[in-house]
């Protein structure tokens, strides 16, 4: 069994541990913790060529849930606090690099769950690590739908991932199709007749590209697809084909992280998108309104796709989450941040609830049970064991999957603005400054 000893053996602390009993461990005088410490694995790119701006944040939200869930006695079971840490592997965007790291955190660190992973391809390479060795996992940034449908359909040509009738995979994130529909919905709205897609040639791109492509042909919008690979710097070369042919009236940016950033401002440097003609949608990483302006100065007026919750409808959770990333990144915290927070929650409310941080079939049965209100709003689990048919219509990716993420289409309107001050275009019931789109060179007052 794993023991890690919590405490600095120091003279004053060996005269604390004498008033307290055997195999307990007091902090600050507030809390009573048993010797055995929970630990989860955070999977996150936390260096290139993964989306290290994603990875920052994710690893900055374990950490502060498990700051924040020790400062109230920690996980407990039984009547009994454990401390909990969550150790941080870095994936570096990579499936090969997330299998390597999700095998020594579960067989060397002994991880007792395990959360996060920012890239798709990530999640899809790790899945059958988890369940082999039956590790309760919740995934919160990673879309591709197979994510969560992989646990009821054949994947690849191989069997659903679990076969002792246990899945251990859940989602908080949206799958793709969640996504893309919302921001083909908007495009749709707006009448446009031909898109460009550029997409990253990854397990999250294309998949992503090809459902928005279906929705937007099925409307009877042209659509063109450029595959670029990420960690790629010059864009130019690629944006030269769009310049020499007809002006597309929108162009949709399907690359994370840093990449997009440089995608971006290349584009807008060189006069292509945002114009009046011309739609710029980016990705969601835009949202960091910090890095996004020191990274694409001339980016104004693109749009991005926003997943999670809006600022204006923050609960008292995300004000406060929020304000403590402030206070050290100085940006809006993002919405990977925030469900990497949440997710490490919810994993310590299951293991509280099946009273045990062990036993993986309590542990799956209490989160699919899950009801409880975070950051980003109340999760829940509409299918999974607990609830397995799905009715005609219904995806599979809902299998396991958190079904009410918010996701938006946000704009900004002028030169280095707050995110929390961009506008909020679709969909209607969300809209902020009245309107469906800012047209460059004007602003919603106009």
């Amino acid at each position: 069994m794993k023991h890690r000893s919590v405490f600095l053996v120091t003279i004053a602390l060996i005269a604390m541990l004498t008033l307290v009993p055997m195999g307990m461990v007091s902090a600050d005088g507030h809390c009573e913790f048993a010797d055995y410490t929970i630990s989860l694995g955070g999977l996150a790119p936390m260096s290139a060529p993964g989306a290290v701006a994603g990875g920052v944040a994710m690893d900055w939200a374990f950490k502060q849930a498990a700051a924040d869930i020790n400062a109230d006695c920690g996980v407990q079971i039984d009547g009994v606090n454990y401390m909990l840490e969550v150790i941080t592997g870095d994936s570096e965007g990579s499936p090969e690099r997330g299998q390597a790291v999700a095998e020594r955190l579960i067989l060397e660190d002994e991880v007792d769950g395990m959360v996060g992973v920012y890239h798709s391809a990530v999640g899809l390479a790790t899945m059958g690590i988890m369940e082999e060795n039956g590790i309760p996992t919740i995934f919160s940034e990673p879309w591709n739908d197979n994510v969560s449908a992989n646990g009821i359909i054949e994947f690849d040509g191989a069997a659903p991932r679990f076969d002792d009738g246990i899945d251990h995979i859940f989602r908080i994130s949206p799958a793709s199709s969640m996504v893309g529909s919302v921001v083909t919905d908007w495009l749709i709205a707006l009448g446009v007749e031909d898109v460009v897609l550029i997409v990253e040639n990854t397990d999250y791109g294309q998949p992503a590209a090809a459902d928005e492509q279906a929705r937007l042909e099925a409307a009877g919008v042209s659509v063109s697809q450029i595959d670029v690979e990420l960690g790629t710097e010059d864009f130019v070369p690629i944006l030269s084909r769009i310049q020499a042919g007809p002006v597309p009236d929108a162009i949709r940016i399907v690359v994370t992280g840093e990449t997009s950033f440089n995608l971006t401002q290349q584009m807008a440097e060189l006069g292509i998108a945002p114009t009046p003609d011309t739609i710029c949608v980016t990705n969601q990483i835009a949202f960091q309104h910090v890095q996004y302006w020191a990274t694409v100065p001339d980016g104004n007026y693109c749009a991005f796709n926003r997943v999670g919750i809006i600022p204006s409808l923050f609960n008292d959770t995300a004000i406060e989450l929020n304000a403590a990333y402030e206070a050290e990144f100085g940006d809006i915290v993002p919405s990977f941040g925030m469900a990497s927070y949440d997710a490490v929650f919810m994993m310590v409310d299951a293991m509280e609830r099946a009273g045990s941080y062990s036993d993986a079939a309590a542990i799956v049965d209490a989160i699919e049970a899950s009801d409880i209100l975070l950051s980003q709003g109340r999760y829940y689990f509409t299918y999974g064991s607990h609830n397995p048919d799905l009715p005609e219509g219904t995806p599979n990716f809902m299998w396991h999957q958190w079904p009410d993420p918010i996701v938006t289409v946000m704009q900004y309107f002028e030169q280095g603005q707050s995110s929390l001050e961009a506008a909020v275009v679709y969909p209607e019931v969300y809209q902020t400054h009245g309107t469906a789109y800012v047209v460059p060179g004007t602003s919603p007052d106009m």
